[in-house]
Protein backbone atom coordinates (compact mmCIF):
# COMPACT_ATOMS: atom_id res chain seq x y z
CA UNK A 1 0.00 0.00 0.00
CA UNK A 2 1.68 3.38 -1.03
CA UNK A 3 2.63 5.47 2.21
CA UNK A 4 2.82 9.02 0.23
CA UNK A 5 2.87 11.40 -2.31
CA UNK A 6 5.05 14.20 -3.45
CA UNK A 7 2.67 17.55 -3.23
CA UNK A 8 1.90 19.97 -5.33
CA UNK A 9 2.10 23.79 -4.21
CA UNK A 10 0.00 26.82 -4.37
CA UNK A 11 -1.17 29.88 -2.44
CA UNK A 12 -3.66 30.83 -0.53
CA UNK A 13 -5.57 30.53 2.54
CA UNK A 14 -7.42 27.60 3.81
CA UNK A 15 -9.50 25.75 6.66
CA UNK A 16 -10.40 22.00 7.28
CA UNK A 17 -11.55 20.42 10.48
CA UNK A 18 -14.04 17.51 11.24
CA UNK A 19 -15.77 18.36 14.31
CA UNK A 20 -16.71 21.86 16.57
CA UNK A 21 -14.02 22.51 18.87
CA UNK A 22 -12.13 25.84 20.07
CA UNK A 23 -8.70 25.96 21.81
CA UNK A 24 -7.34 29.31 23.48
CA UNK A 25 -6.45 31.27 20.07
CA UNK A 26 -7.12 28.16 18.04
CA UNK A 27 -10.89 28.25 15.94
CA UNK A 28 -11.74 25.09 14.40
CA UNK A 29 -15.15 24.70 13.17
CA UNK A 30 -15.90 21.92 11.10
CA UNK A 31 -19.75 20.43 9.63
CA UNK A 32 -18.66 16.71 11.47
CA UNK A 33 -17.94 13.42 10.31
CA UNK A 34 -15.06 12.78 7.90
CA UNK A 35 -15.10 16.09 6.80
CA UNK A 36 -14.86 20.10 8.35
CA UNK A 37 -12.11 22.74 8.30
CA UNK A 38 -9.27 24.33 10.22
CA UNK A 39 -8.28 27.90 8.86
CA UNK A 40 -5.23 28.70 7.13
CA UNK A 41 -3.28 30.85 4.80
CA UNK A 42 -0.29 31.06 2.29
CA UNK A 43 -0.12 27.58 1.84
CA UNK A 44 0.24 24.80 -0.86
CA UNK A 45 -2.58 22.51 -1.79
CA UNK A 46 -2.21 19.23 -3.29
CA UNK A 47 -3.94 17.18 -6.64
CA UNK A 48 -5.58 13.84 -5.58
CA UNK A 49 -3.60 10.65 -5.83
CA UNK A 50 -4.79 7.28 -5.95
CA UNK A 51 -5.08 4.97 -3.55
CA UNK A 52 -5.67 1.22 -3.58
CA UNK A 53 -7.72 0.86 -0.88
CA UNK A 54 -9.65 4.33 -0.81
CA UNK A 55 -12.19 5.57 -3.33
CA UNK A 56 -10.38 9.34 -2.50
CA UNK A 57 -7.80 10.84 -4.55
CA UNK A 58 -6.12 13.62 -2.59
CA UNK A 59 -2.79 14.36 -4.40
CA UNK A 60 -0.79 13.55 -7.41
CA UNK A 61 1.00 10.33 -7.48
CA UNK A 62 4.83 10.88 -7.62
CA UNK A 63 7.77 10.92 -5.47
CA UNK A 64 6.85 9.13 -1.90
CA UNK A 65 6.92 11.07 1.81
CA UNK A 66 6.14 10.80 5.17
CA UNK A 67 4.73 13.12 7.01
CA UNK A 68 6.97 13.39 9.56
CA UNK A 69 9.70 13.58 7.11
CA UNK A 70 8.52 17.38 6.79
CA UNK A 71 6.65 17.91 9.86
CA UNK A 72 7.28 18.07 13.64
CA UNK A 73 3.98 17.32 15.74
CA UNK A 74 3.09 19.44 18.85
CA UNK A 75 0.33 19.46 21.01
CA UNK A 76 -3.65 18.88 20.01
CA UNK A 77 -5.52 21.48 19.40
CA UNK A 78 -9.22 19.32 18.50
CA UNK A 79 -10.87 16.22 18.06
CA UNK A 80 -13.36 14.71 15.55
CA UNK A 81 -15.07 11.65 15.25
CA UNK A 82 -12.30 10.45 12.44
CA UNK A 83 -10.03 12.35 12.97
CA UNK A 84 -7.39 14.81 15.37
CA UNK A 85 -6.32 18.35 15.07
CA UNK A 86 -2.45 19.46 16.03
CA UNK A 87 -0.45 22.01 15.79
CA UNK A 88 2.69 21.04 13.29
CA UNK A 89 5.88 22.97 12.79
CA UNK A 90 7.44 22.52 8.75
CA UNK A 91 10.92 21.47 9.83
CA UNK A 92 12.45 23.32 6.00
CA UNK A 93 10.60 26.92 6.80
CA UNK A 94 9.75 26.70 10.67
CA UNK A 95 6.06 27.81 9.98
CA UNK A 96 3.53 26.51 12.25
CA UNK A 97 0.16 24.64 10.51
CA UNK A 98 -2.28 22.81 11.91
CA UNK A 99 -2.20 19.31 10.61
CA UNK A 100 -5.66 17.34 10.55
CA UNK A 101 -5.17 13.88 10.80
CA UNK A 102 -7.43 11.44 9.26
CA UNK A 103 -7.85 7.66 10.55
CA UNK A 104 -8.54 6.29 7.05
CA UNK A 105 -9.62 2.85 8.65
CA UNK A 106 -13.01 4.52 10.06
CA UNK A 107 -13.80 6.36 6.86
CA UNK A 108 -16.50 4.32 4.88
CA UNK A 109 -16.74 4.76 0.99
CA UNK A 110 -19.19 7.26 1.51
CA UNK A 111 -16.66 9.64 3.71
CA UNK A 112 -13.96 9.53 1.07
CA UNK A 113 -16.38 10.82 -1.74
CA UNK A 114 -16.48 13.79 0.96
CA UNK A 115 -12.79 14.03 1.62
CA UNK A 116 -12.28 13.78 -1.88
CA UNK A 117 -15.05 15.94 -3.57
CA UNK A 118 -13.97 19.09 -0.46
CA UNK A 119 -10.18 18.60 -0.96
CA UNK A 120 -11.05 19.24 -4.87
CA UNK A 121 -13.09 22.54 -4.23
CA UNK A 122 -10.74 23.64 -2.18
CA UNK A 123 -7.45 23.33 -4.37
CA UNK A 124 -10.12 25.07 -6.80
CA UNK A 125 -10.84 28.43 -4.52
CA UNK A 126 -7.64 30.86 -4.44
CA UNK A 127 -8.79 34.30 -2.80
CA UNK A 128 -8.36 36.41 -0.13
CA UNK A 129 -11.78 36.18 1.63
CA UNK A 130 -11.61 32.18 1.44
CA UNK A 131 -9.52 29.46 3.79
CA UNK A 132 -7.81 26.76 1.81
CA UNK A 133 -5.52 23.84 1.94
CA UNK A 134 -1.95 23.69 2.48
CA UNK A 135 -0.74 20.16 2.12
CA UNK A 136 -2.36 16.97 1.73
CA UNK A 137 -0.05 13.58 2.64
CA UNK A 138 -1.56 10.02 2.45
CA UNK A 139 0.04 7.23 4.28
CA UNK A 140 -0.96 3.67 5.05
CA UNK A 141 -4.24 3.60 7.40
CA UNK A 142 -3.80 7.85 8.03
CA UNK A 143 -4.42 11.21 5.82
CA UNK A 144 -2.92 14.29 6.41
CA UNK A 145 -4.08 17.61 5.79
CA UNK A 146 -2.21 20.71 6.42
CA UNK A 147 -3.70 23.61 7.10
CA UNK A 148 -2.50 27.24 8.10
CA UNK A 149 -3.74 28.73 11.31
CA UNK A 150 -6.38 31.14 11.35
CA UNK A 151 -6.51 32.77 15.27
CA UNK A 152 -8.87 35.55 14.58
CA UNK A 153 -11.55 33.37 15.17
CA UNK A 154 -15.46 33.80 14.36
CA UNK A 155 -16.95 37.08 12.98
CA UNK A 156 -19.87 37.29 15.01
CA UNK A 157 -17.65 37.19 18.05
CA UNK A 158 -15.06 39.73 16.97
CA UNK A 159 -18.01 42.07 16.22
CA UNK A 160 -19.29 41.83 20.06
CA UNK A 161 -15.98 42.83 21.27
CA UNK A 162 -15.51 46.14 18.97
CA UNK A 163 -16.46 49.30 20.40
CA UNK A 164 -18.25 51.45 17.28
CA UNK A 165 -20.06 48.98 15.18
CA UNK A 166 -22.31 50.96 12.55
CA UNK A 167 -24.35 50.07 9.62
CA UNK A 168 -21.46 50.63 7.31
CA UNK A 169 -19.92 48.07 9.30
CA UNK A 170 -22.45 45.32 8.37
CA UNK A 171 -21.67 46.48 5.08
CA UNK A 172 -18.29 45.65 4.60
CA UNK A 173 -18.32 42.52 6.33
CA UNK A 174 -21.24 41.47 3.75
CA UNK A 175 -19.28 42.31 0.96
CA UNK A 176 -16.28 40.53 1.54
CA UNK A 177 -18.91 37.04 2.48
CA UNK A 178 -20.21 37.97 -1.41
CA UNK A 179 -16.35 38.57 -2.61
CA UNK A 180 -15.58 35.19 -1.03
CA UNK A 181 -19.52 33.49 -2.46
CA UNK A 182 -18.81 35.21 -5.88
CA UNK A 183 -15.35 33.55 -6.20
CA UNK A 184 -17.14 29.93 -5.08
CA UNK A 185 -19.85 30.17 -8.08
CA UNK A 186 -17.27 31.50 -10.44
CA UNK A 187 -15.66 28.43 -10.30
CA UNK A 188 -18.59 26.52 -10.31
CA UNK A 189 -19.03 25.78 -6.69
CA UNK A 190 -21.86 26.05 -4.19
CA UNK A 191 -20.90 26.35 -0.56
CA UNK A 192 -24.63 25.31 0.39
CA UNK A 193 -23.94 25.76 4.10
CA UNK A 194 -23.06 29.51 5.02
CA UNK A 195 -23.65 30.81 8.41
CA UNK A 196 -22.29 32.58 11.44
CA UNK A 197 -19.63 29.59 12.49
CA UNK A 198 -18.00 29.19 8.95
CA UNK A 199 -17.03 33.30 9.00
CA UNK A 200 -13.75 33.92 10.29
CA UNK A 201 -10.94 35.86 10.73
CA UNK A 202 -7.54 35.64 9.37
CA UNK A 203 -6.15 37.26 12.39
CA UNK A 204 -6.77 39.02 15.58
CA UNK A 205 -5.50 42.62 13.67
CA UNK A 206 -7.99 45.35 13.79
CA UNK A 207 -9.65 45.47 10.30
CA UNK A 208 -8.69 41.34 9.35
CA UNK A 209 -10.26 39.86 6.24
CA UNK A 210 -12.94 37.99 6.73
CA UNK A 211 -12.69 34.25 5.77
CA UNK A 212 -15.12 32.12 4.50
CA UNK A 213 -14.45 27.93 5.81
CA UNK A 214 -15.97 24.99 5.85
CA UNK A 215 -16.41 23.54 2.39
CA UNK A 216 -17.74 20.18 3.75
CA UNK A 217 -20.87 20.48 2.16
CA UNK A 218 -19.50 22.45 -0.70
CA UNK A 219 -20.81 20.77 -4.66
CA UNK A 220 -19.74 21.59 -8.01
CA UNK A 221 -21.97 22.47 -10.64
CA UNK A 222 -22.34 23.73 -14.43
CA UNK A 223 -22.71 27.15 -14.99
CA UNK A 224 -26.24 28.08 -13.87
CA UNK A 225 -27.55 24.36 -13.59
CA UNK A 226 -30.28 23.55 -10.89
CA UNK A 227 -30.73 19.77 -10.07
CA UNK A 228 -31.93 18.13 -6.41
CA UNK A 229 -28.30 17.43 -4.71
CA UNK A 230 -29.92 16.70 -1.87
CA UNK A 231 -31.31 18.00 1.40
CA UNK A 232 -27.88 19.27 2.94
CA UNK A 233 -27.16 23.37 5.02
CA UNK A 234 -28.00 24.36 8.36
CA UNK A 235 -31.89 25.13 9.15
CA UNK A 236 -32.02 28.80 9.95
CA UNK A 237 -30.13 29.48 6.50
CA UNK A 238 -31.73 26.62 4.44
CA UNK A 239 -33.79 28.19 1.01
CA UNK A 240 -36.88 27.96 0.38
CA UNK A 241 -36.60 25.51 -2.88
CA UNK A 242 -34.31 23.01 -0.55
CA UNK A 243 -37.22 22.53 1.45
CA UNK A 244 -39.40 21.87 -1.07
CA UNK A 245 -36.88 19.59 -2.19
CA UNK A 246 -36.87 21.51 -5.79
CA UNK A 247 -33.90 21.54 -8.24
CA UNK A 248 -31.48 24.17 -6.77
CA UNK A 249 -28.38 26.10 -7.51
CA UNK A 250 -26.00 28.91 -6.54
CA UNK A 251 -28.93 31.24 -5.20
CA UNK A 252 -29.41 29.14 -1.94
CA UNK A 253 -25.90 30.46 -0.75
CA UNK A 254 -26.90 34.32 -1.83
CA UNK A 255 -30.83 33.13 0.59
CA UNK A 256 -28.00 32.13 3.36
CA UNK A 257 -26.21 35.70 2.91
CA UNK A 258 -29.72 37.33 3.39
CA UNK A 259 -30.10 35.46 6.59
CA UNK A 260 -26.74 36.47 7.36
CA UNK A 261 -26.82 40.04 6.55
CA UNK A 262 -29.92 40.38 8.50
CA UNK A 263 -28.50 39.42 11.66
CA UNK A 264 -25.54 41.62 11.35
CA UNK A 265 -27.77 44.58 11.22
CA UNK A 266 -30.29 43.57 14.35
CA UNK A 267 -27.91 40.85 15.78
CA UNK A 268 -31.29 38.36 15.60
CA UNK A 269 -32.09 36.34 12.83
CA UNK A 270 -35.33 36.47 10.42
CA UNK A 271 -36.88 33.20 10.82
CA UNK A 272 -36.82 30.99 13.70
CA UNK A 273 -38.78 28.73 15.53
CA UNK A 274 -38.04 26.18 18.43
CA UNK A 275 -39.94 23.70 16.61
CA UNK A 276 -38.85 22.86 13.12
CA UNK A 277 -41.78 22.08 11.15
CA UNK A 278 -42.88 25.98 12.32
CA UNK A 279 -39.40 27.39 11.41
CA UNK A 280 -39.11 25.91 7.60
CA UNK A 281 -42.61 27.30 7.24
CA UNK A 282 -41.74 30.49 7.67
CA UNK A 283 -38.91 30.54 5.38
CA UNK A 284 -40.28 28.34 2.67
CA UNK A 285 -43.17 31.49 3.02
CA UNK A 286 -40.34 34.25 2.82
CA UNK A 287 -42.47 35.45 6.10
CA UNK A 288 -39.87 37.76 7.70
CA UNK A 289 -40.32 41.50 8.23
CA UNK A 290 -38.44 44.50 10.16
CA UNK A 291 -40.80 45.38 13.53
CA UNK A 292 -39.75 48.49 14.98
CA UNK A 293 -38.03 50.36 17.18
CA UNK A 294 -34.53 48.33 16.09
CA UNK A 295 -35.20 48.30 12.05
CA UNK A 296 -36.75 52.10 12.23
CA UNK A 297 -33.08 53.14 12.29
CA UNK A 298 -31.71 51.20 9.44
CA UNK A 299 -31.00 52.55 5.79
CA UNK A 300 -33.58 51.68 3.12
CA UNK A 301 -31.15 50.44 0.85
CA UNK A 302 -29.71 47.91 3.65
CA UNK A 303 -33.77 46.61 3.50
CA UNK A 304 -34.08 46.66 -0.47
CA UNK A 305 -30.81 44.49 -0.65
CA UNK A 306 -31.86 42.13 1.92
CA UNK A 307 -35.29 42.04 0.23
CA UNK A 308 -33.61 41.16 -3.23
CA UNK A 309 -31.74 38.20 -1.32
CA UNK A 310 -34.30 36.62 0.10
CA UNK A 311 -36.73 36.52 -2.26
CA UNK A 312 -38.55 33.22 -2.52
CA UNK A 313 -38.05 32.46 -6.35
CA UNK A 314 -34.89 31.77 -6.91
CA UNK A 315 -35.21 32.69 -10.40
CA UNK A 316 -36.09 36.48 -9.51
CA UNK A 317 -33.26 36.27 -6.31
CA UNK A 318 -30.05 38.99 -6.76
CA UNK A 319 -26.43 37.21 -7.88
CA UNK A 320 -23.52 37.64 -6.13
CA UNK A 321 -21.74 39.53 -8.87
CA UNK A 322 -25.49 41.77 -8.65
CA UNK A 323 -25.47 42.05 -5.12
CA UNK A 324 -21.34 43.79 -4.79
CA UNK A 325 -22.99 46.39 -7.35
CA UNK A 326 -25.90 47.60 -5.29
CA UNK A 327 -25.61 50.99 -3.83
CA UNK A 328 -25.33 49.81 -0.26
CA UNK A 329 -22.48 47.85 -0.78
CA UNK A 330 -20.53 50.04 -3.50
CA UNK A 331 -21.13 53.38 -1.98
CA UNK A 332 -21.59 52.44 1.61
CA UNK A 333 -19.67 55.73 2.01
CA UNK A 334 -22.63 57.94 0.91
CA UNK A 335 -25.70 55.13 1.22
CA UNK A 336 -25.03 53.27 4.81
CA UNK A 337 -24.98 55.09 8.15
CA UNK A 338 -22.23 55.51 10.52
CA UNK A 339 -24.24 55.63 13.70
CA UNK A 340 -23.03 53.06 16.47
CA UNK A 341 -25.31 50.49 16.60
CA UNK A 342 -25.56 49.11 20.19
CA UNK A 343 -28.44 47.33 20.61
CA UNK A 344 -27.34 45.13 17.87
CA UNK A 345 -23.95 44.31 19.38
CA UNK A 346 -26.40 43.79 22.78
CA UNK A 347 -28.26 41.50 20.55
CA UNK A 348 -25.55 39.34 18.95
CA UNK A 349 -24.07 38.75 22.48
CA UNK A 350 -27.13 37.18 23.07
CA UNK A 351 -27.57 35.27 19.94
CA UNK A 352 -23.73 34.43 20.11
CA UNK A 353 -24.25 32.82 23.61
CA UNK A 354 -27.16 30.67 22.12
CA UNK A 355 -25.52 29.23 19.29
CA UNK A 356 -22.40 28.39 21.82
CA UNK A 357 -25.06 26.59 23.89
CA UNK A 358 -25.77 24.68 20.85
CA UNK A 359 -22.79 23.99 20.09
CA UNK A 360 -22.25 22.31 23.58
CA UNK A 361 -24.96 20.24 23.53
CA UNK A 362 -24.50 18.81 20.31
CA UNK A 363 -20.93 17.91 21.57
CA UNK A 364 -22.36 16.11 24.60
CA UNK A 365 -24.63 14.26 22.74
CA UNK A 366 -21.44 13.47 20.47
CA UNK A 367 -19.62 12.08 23.16
CA UNK A 368 -21.88 10.26 24.86
CA UNK A 369 -22.25 6.51 25.12
CA UNK A 370 -25.69 6.26 24.73
CA UNK A 371 -26.80 9.28 22.14
CA UNK A 372 -24.39 8.32 19.42
CA UNK A 373 -24.07 10.30 16.35
CA UNK A 374 -26.21 7.82 13.81
CA UNK A 375 -28.73 8.08 16.11
CA UNK A 376 -29.13 11.97 16.12
CA UNK A 377 -28.89 11.99 12.12
CA UNK A 378 -31.59 9.71 11.71
CA UNK A 379 -34.14 11.99 14.09
CA UNK A 380 -33.03 14.64 11.95
CA UNK A 381 -34.06 13.04 9.15
CA UNK A 382 -37.31 11.82 10.16
CA UNK A 383 -38.31 15.45 11.69
CA UNK A 384 -40.72 15.11 14.05
CA UNK A 385 -38.40 14.12 16.91
CA UNK A 386 -35.96 17.23 16.86
CA UNK A 387 -36.72 20.59 17.14
CA UNK A 388 -34.05 22.66 15.52
CA UNK A 389 -33.89 26.54 16.74
CA UNK A 390 -32.77 28.72 13.79
CA UNK A 391 -29.91 29.43 15.01
CA UNK A 392 -28.49 26.15 15.67
CA UNK A 393 -25.28 25.16 14.35
CA UNK A 394 -26.31 21.53 13.46
CA UNK A 395 -25.28 20.82 10.03
CA UNK A 396 -27.58 18.19 8.14
CA UNK A 397 -27.24 16.07 4.71
CA UNK A 398 -29.43 14.20 2.62
CA UNK A 399 -27.02 11.41 2.46
CA UNK A 400 -26.26 10.59 5.95
CA UNK A 401 -30.03 10.55 6.71
CA UNK A 402 -30.98 8.42 3.79
CA UNK A 403 -27.98 6.31 4.85
CA UNK A 404 -29.12 5.42 8.65
CA UNK A 405 -32.81 5.27 7.63
CA UNK A 406 -32.05 2.55 5.76
CA UNK A 407 -29.98 1.36 8.81
CA UNK A 408 -32.85 1.81 10.73
CA UNK A 409 -32.44 3.42 14.17
CA UNK A 410 -30.14 2.00 16.98
CA UNK A 411 -32.68 1.52 20.12
CA UNK A 412 -30.09 0.62 21.89
CA UNK A 413 -28.16 3.99 21.38
CA UNK A 414 -31.24 6.19 22.33
CA UNK A 415 -32.24 4.92 25.69
CA UNK A 416 -34.38 6.81 27.61
CA UNK A 417 -34.95 6.50 31.42
CA UNK A 418 -38.04 5.45 33.03
CA UNK A 419 -38.47 8.32 35.12
CA UNK A 420 -37.16 11.43 33.32
CA UNK A 421 -38.83 14.15 35.70
CA UNK A 422 -37.02 12.42 38.51
CA UNK A 423 -33.56 12.63 36.33
CA UNK A 424 -34.59 16.25 35.97
CA UNK A 425 -34.44 16.86 39.46
CA UNK A 426 -31.73 15.50 40.06
CA UNK A 427 -29.62 17.56 37.46
CA UNK A 428 -31.72 20.47 39.40
CA UNK A 429 -30.23 19.44 42.74
CA UNK A 430 -26.95 18.78 41.26
CA UNK A 431 -26.86 22.28 39.84
CA UNK A 432 -27.38 23.73 43.03
CA UNK A 433 -24.94 22.17 45.20
CA UNK A 434 -22.60 23.15 42.71
CA UNK A 435 -23.55 26.88 43.46
CA UNK A 436 -23.89 26.10 47.55
CA UNK A 437 -19.87 25.23 46.76
CA UNK A 438 -19.54 28.53 45.18
CA UNK A 439 -21.27 30.22 47.23
CA UNK A 440 -19.38 28.82 50.02
CA UNK A 441 -16.08 29.47 48.53
CA UNK A 442 -15.47 25.52 48.98
CA UNK A 443 -13.13 24.91 45.77
CA UNK A 444 -12.43 21.46 46.68
CA UNK A 445 -16.67 20.88 46.85
CA UNK A 446 -16.96 22.46 43.25
CA UNK A 447 -13.44 20.32 42.06
CA UNK A 448 -15.73 16.95 42.84
CA UNK A 449 -18.96 18.23 41.05
CA UNK A 450 -16.64 20.21 37.94
CA UNK A 451 -15.21 17.67 35.27
CA UNK A 452 -11.63 18.63 35.49
CA UNK A 453 -11.85 19.60 31.49
CA UNK A 454 -14.45 21.58 32.27
CA UNK A 455 -15.09 24.45 29.51
CA UNK A 456 -16.49 27.62 30.21
CA UNK A 457 -17.94 31.44 28.53
CA UNK A 458 -18.52 33.67 30.93
CA UNK A 459 -17.81 37.74 30.92
CA UNK A 460 -14.67 37.48 32.81
CA UNK A 461 -12.58 35.61 30.30
CA UNK A 462 -13.44 38.43 27.69
CA UNK A 463 -15.61 36.13 25.70
CA UNK A 464 -12.79 33.34 25.17
CA UNK A 465 -13.52 29.77 25.78
CA UNK A 466 -11.40 28.68 28.90
CA UNK A 467 -10.91 24.95 29.85
CA UNK A 468 -9.56 23.39 32.84
CA UNK A 469 -9.76 24.51 37.01
CA UNK A 470 -7.31 27.18 37.02
CA UNK A 471 -9.55 30.30 35.65
CA UNK A 472 -11.88 29.41 38.56
CA UNK A 473 -9.61 28.48 41.63
CA UNK A 474 -8.52 32.30 41.01
CA UNK A 475 -11.44 33.50 41.96
CA UNK A 476 -12.00 30.85 44.98
CA UNK A 477 -8.57 31.63 46.53
CA UNK A 478 -8.97 35.67 46.06
CA UNK A 479 -13.15 36.73 45.39
CA UNK A 480 -15.63 34.18 46.29
CA UNK A 481 -16.71 34.09 50.15
CA UNK A 482 -14.16 37.31 50.87
CA UNK A 483 -15.85 40.21 50.46
CA UNK A 484 -19.47 39.21 51.76
CA UNK A 485 -21.06 39.01 54.99
CA UNK A 486 -24.06 36.73 53.80
CA UNK A 487 -25.16 35.32 50.60
CA UNK A 488 -27.98 33.95 49.22
CA UNK A 489 -28.94 32.28 45.76
CA UNK A 490 -32.18 31.35 44.66
CA UNK A 491 -31.99 29.89 40.70
CA UNK A 492 -35.06 30.46 38.88
CA UNK A 493 -37.29 28.99 35.94
CA UNK A 494 -34.72 25.87 35.46
CA UNK A 495 -35.34 24.63 32.46
CA UNK A 496 -33.89 20.18 32.10
CA UNK A 497 -32.96 19.21 28.57
CA UNK A 498 -32.53 15.29 28.76
CA UNK A 499 -29.77 14.51 26.19
CA UNK A 500 -29.91 10.33 25.91
CA UNK A 501 -29.31 8.64 29.35
CA UNK A 502 -26.07 10.26 30.64
CA UNK A 503 -26.24 13.74 29.58
CA UNK A 504 -28.49 16.64 30.27
CA UNK A 505 -28.35 20.24 30.43
CA UNK A 506 -29.72 23.27 32.27
CA UNK A 507 -30.48 26.94 31.66
CA UNK A 508 -31.92 29.21 34.33
CA UNK A 509 -31.84 32.64 35.84
CA UNK A 510 -29.44 32.97 38.97
CA UNK A 511 -30.83 35.29 41.37
CA UNK A 512 -27.74 36.59 44.11
CA UNK A 513 -28.41 38.44 47.32
CA UNK A 514 -25.36 39.25 49.58
CA UNK A 515 -24.69 41.36 52.15
CA UNK A 516 -21.07 43.33 52.03
CA UNK A 517 -18.73 44.10 54.21
CA UNK A 518 -20.01 47.74 54.87
CA UNK A 519 -23.51 46.23 55.23
CA UNK A 520 -24.84 47.17 52.34
CA UNK A 521 -27.76 44.67 50.31
CA UNK A 522 -26.87 43.98 46.63
CA UNK A 523 -28.79 41.45 44.00
CA UNK A 524 -26.87 40.10 41.07
CA UNK A 525 -28.49 38.54 38.24
CA UNK A 526 -27.18 36.55 35.53
CA UNK A 527 -28.50 33.92 32.84
CA UNK A 528 -26.61 30.31 32.81
CA UNK A 529 -26.24 27.08 31.09
CA UNK A 530 -24.97 23.95 32.21
CA UNK A 531 -23.72 20.66 30.38
CA UNK A 532 -23.67 17.83 32.65
CA UNK A 533 -22.68 14.19 31.86
CA UNK A 534 -22.53 11.12 34.15
CA UNK A 535 -19.64 9.07 34.51
CA UNK A 536 -19.47 6.27 36.28
CA UNK A 537 -22.85 7.05 37.96
CA UNK A 538 -21.80 10.21 38.85
CA UNK A 539 -22.93 13.64 37.41
CA UNK A 540 -20.19 16.07 36.95
CA UNK A 541 -20.65 19.63 34.94
CA UNK A 542 -18.69 19.61 31.53
CA UNK A 543 -19.32 22.83 30.41
CA UNK A 544 -21.27 25.89 31.11
CA UNK A 545 -21.94 29.36 30.10
CA UNK A 546 -22.71 32.69 32.22
CA UNK A 547 -24.47 35.87 30.52
CA UNK A 548 -22.85 39.38 31.46
CA UNK A 549 -24.68 40.26 35.14
CA UNK A 550 -27.14 42.50 36.09
CA UNK A 551 -25.99 44.30 39.37
CA UNK A 552 -27.13 46.41 42.11
CA UNK A 553 -30.51 45.65 41.01
CA UNK A 554 -31.79 46.75 44.63
CA UNK A 555 -29.63 49.97 45.04
CA UNK A 556 -26.72 50.22 47.32
CA UNK A 557 -23.15 51.21 46.52
CA UNK A 558 -21.22 49.56 43.88
CA UNK A 559 -19.52 45.99 44.99
CA UNK A 560 -17.96 43.91 43.11
CA UNK A 561 -18.63 40.42 43.48
CA UNK A 562 -18.34 37.38 41.10
CA UNK A 563 -20.46 34.27 41.83
CA UNK A 564 -18.75 31.82 39.06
Amino acid sequence: MARGCLRKTTSGDCINVGGIFWNKEYWLEGAGGASGEVFVKDFQVSPPINHASAAVAMAAPAACTRFSDNYDIKEELGKGAFSIVKRCVQKSTGLEFAAKIINTKKLTSRDFQKLEREARICRKLQHPNIVRLHDSIQEENYHYLVFDLVTGGELFEDIVAREFYSEADASHCIQQILESVNHCHQNGVVHRDLKPENLLLASKAKGAAVKLADFGLAIEVSGEQLAWFGFAGTPGYLSPEVLKKEPYGKSVDIWACGVILYILLVGYPPFWDEDQHRLYSQIKAGAYDYPSPEWDTVTPDAKNLINQMLTVNPHKRITASEALKHPWICQRERVASVVHRQETVDCLKKFNARRKLKVAILTTMLATRNFSSKSMITKKGEGSQVKESTDSSTTIEDDDVREDKKGGVDRSSTVIAKDPEARRQEIIKMTEQLIEAINNGDFDAYTKICDPHLTAFEPEALGNLVEGMDFHKFYFENVLGKNCKAINTTILNPHVHLLGEDAACIAYVRLTQYIDKQGHAHTHQSEETRVWHKRDAKWQNVHFHRSTATNNLSGGSPFFFNPK
